[in-house]
């Protein structure tokens, strides 16, 4: 019984493995038209990988409250969770992010021939997620919130970025996912909030009360409105929803 949670820990790192094979194996070409003209493509099952990080939070959700309902934690289990969570939601989006680079590359003449250089930027968010992982082991500060942005939600967030692409009919979109420097700066600007120690709320409900629950209503309230109105932009809206929201009511943390 005790090595149950140990199993959903251990699918949370298989889903981030399938994740990271389904954004890497569908490779960036360029097509004619029949005019001639050249057009980069990049194929949308690259979303399948969005769906695996979806399912890796679905079971990192899970492994902890197995967990605690069969009072079977430990610190092995919260080790093999880091390490589960480096992968699926550190390394897996780092290669959606890294596919994203290329595609930008891949806009100019010989773009697909883009040194590595140009493209392992993008594994600093992985980097960044590894210390997050790290330095919350060894935390014995943050049972009731959070210092720096948790790797799961940067997790799923970088996962909604292909299922926005092909899904939002906005037409600033596609302009912008192919632009190399929005990528770079998505990678500082994420890499930041992990390392930083931003006090941000953990979704755990002290009391039941309005005034606890506000803070999450806000959010809830943001990513239903959201998701009726714009599809899968609801999920950075939601993220930045949650970030903000997290700073207004700071001082309402532990």
């Amino acid at each position: 019984m005790k090595q149950i949670p140990n199993l959903f820990t251990l699918l949370n790192l298989v889903f981030g493995c399938c994740a990271i094979v389904y954004t890497l194996q569908q490779g960036i070409t360029i097509a004619n038209d029949e005019s001639g003209a050249q057009w980069v493509i990049m194929p949308e099952a690259i979303w399948i990988s969005s769906l695996f990080i979806g399912l890796a939070a679905v079971v990192d959700f899970l492994d902890g409250f197995v967990a605690r309902a069969l009072k079977a934690t430990s610190e092995m289990g919260k080790q093999l969770d880091s390490l589960a969570d480096v992968v699926s939601f550190g390394v897996a989006p780092a290669t959606i992010i890294y596919q994203f680079l290329r595609l930008s590359y891949a806009q100019q003449e010989d773009g697909l021939d883009i040194g590595l250089i140009f493209l392992a930027p993008a594994f600093v968010l992985a980097a960044a997620g590894a210390y997050r992982l790290a330095r919350f082991n060894i935390s014995t500060d943050q049972s009731h919130g959070f210092k720096g942005v948790p790797i799961p939600a940067i997790g799923i967030l970088v996962a909604s970025f292909p299922l926005i692409f092909w899904n939002t009919n906005i037409e600033a979109i596609n302009p912008l996912f192919q632009n190399k420097w929005f990528w770079y700066v998505v990678i500082l600007v994420l890499s930041y909030l992990m390392v930083s120690t931003l006090p941000l709320l953990a979704l755990k409900f002290s009391s039941f009360s309005v005034k606890a629950l506000m803070p999450f209503i806000i959010i809830a309230l943001v990513a239903v409105v959201s998701a009726l109105l714009v599809n899968w932009l609801a999920v950075p809206l939601a993220f930045l929803a949650y970030i903000i929201v997290s700073l207004a009511f700071k001082n309402k943390q532990a």
